[in-house]
């Protein structure tokens, strides 16, 4: 194969990769904020006394689960850049 052919091969699959980085970290991301609703909603409908810190709790979780999204997000852009 020339040359070319190998550097569009590459690009394409470099497109392919993006793609599935940044669904995969959507998703991951997705179910862990899911997860993290739903434990917040159990815990604060058997407790209403505990609404304040179990926020505060899922604040920070949900925020280390939306980071998986962002780290999908880099390499998706350093994959196609």
């Amino acid at each position: 194969m020339a040359v070319e052919q190998v550097a569009a091969q590459v690009a394409a699959f470099a497109k392919l990769g993006a793609g599935i980085a940044i669904g995969f970290g959507a998703i991951g991301a997705g179910i862990g904020l899911g997860i993290a609703t739903k434990g917040l909603l159990d815990a604060v409908s058997r407790q209403p006394e505990i609404a304040g810190k179990a926020l505060i709790y899922f604040i920070i979780g949900a925020g280390l689960a939306e980071a998986c999204a962002i780290y999908a997000l880099f390499i998706a852009l350093q994959l196609l850049g």
